[in-house]
């Protein structure tokens, strides 16, 4: 049997709000895997769906840079919080976003192998990580493109510990839809919980098939009929979806619209329909260990 640490309980209990002994029990039942756990816990009606993430293990920071209709995200880890908040690892990671979205880099490779003053990426990364004496990587890349020569926009939360960007299809051109591009990025990194898709048709099958096994099994413990079970689920899982669906969620400044209906005021005003056709959102952490 798993022996189950106090930091592993104490963890599980930030992610859920569940009690200390239905963590260490649930932790115990699933041999220590926090994800099963998670999943026995919120069966049994004591957790909460996953909202909040939990704490990044990773130092470094995360990057985001706009080129026209083309925006990227960059996650550059290293071994300390002091040279990650350091002028020269922001200014470096900033400068790989930039060439990352300027030259159409998705990936890790694809960066590592592209040119930054004259030399690859990856032998820049490794002058700076001797530069600063630690161990400096690029951990995740990502870019994103506005469709029909849309807009992107971006923002970086909390000194690059958060970072989003946008992809609106729009013929609204000027200063109106580039703020709207920031504010639905705004909204992406602050909403809790964090959006999965777009609309219903982006959720991923599997999560959806993950969350309907839950509200049955929780449903189940009514001891109400079977048909009524039934309405029960399908209640649950439309709520489930209006949580997650980005345009179905409430803004976040000003929770009395939704997105969509935010998206379809500002369209009106700027005088073309404003759509939003992707996002990515990194957390610092989230990529693990490279």
């Amino acid at each position: 049997m798993a022996e189950i640490s106090a930091a592993a309980v104490k963890d599980l209990r930030d992610r859920t709000g569940a009690g200390m002994m239905e963590c260490k029990k649930a932790l115990t039942e699933a041999g220590g895997d926090v994800d099963e756990a998670v999943k026995l816990l919120r069966e049994r009606g004591l957790a909460k769906a996953a909202k909040r993430e939990g704490r990044a293990s990773n130092e470094g920071t995360v990057a985001m840079a706009l080129a026209g209709s083309h925006a990227a995200l960059v996650e550059l880890g290293c071994e300390t919080d002091f040279v990650a908040r350091t002028d020269d690892f922001q200014q470096f990671a900033q400068r790989l976003a930039q060439v990352a979205a300027e030259h159409g880099a998705d990936s890790v490779e694809a960066l590592s192998a592209a040119t930054l003053d004259g030399a690859p990426v990856d032998e820049r990364v490794k002058a700076v990580a001797a530069k600063l004496g630690e161990n400096v990587v690029v951990k995740r890349v990502a870019r994103l493109a506005a469709p029909d020569g849309g807009v992107t926009g971006g923002y970086v939360h909390a000194g690059g510990k958060l970072g989003v960007v946008v992809a609106l299809r729009t013929t609204a051109r000027g200063a109106g839809v580039e703020a709207l591009a920031k504010e639905i990025s705004m909204h992406v990194a602050a909403a809790d919980p964090s959006p999965v898709a777009v609309d219903r048709t982006g959720v991923p099958a599997d999560l959806v098939a993950r969350e309907r096994e839950i509200f049955s099994k929780q449903a189940a413990q009514s001891g109400k009929p079977e048909k009524v079970i039934e309405k029960i689920v399908e209640g649950r899982i439309h709520k489930f979806y209006s949580e997650v669906c980005l345009v179905e969620q409430p803004f976040v400044m000003n929770p009395d619209q939704t997105i969509a209906q935010v998206l379809a005021e500002r369209g009106k005003q700027l005088g073309g329909d404003v759509a939003v056709t992707g996002f990515l959102r990194f957390r610092l952490g989230e990529a693990g260990e490279a």
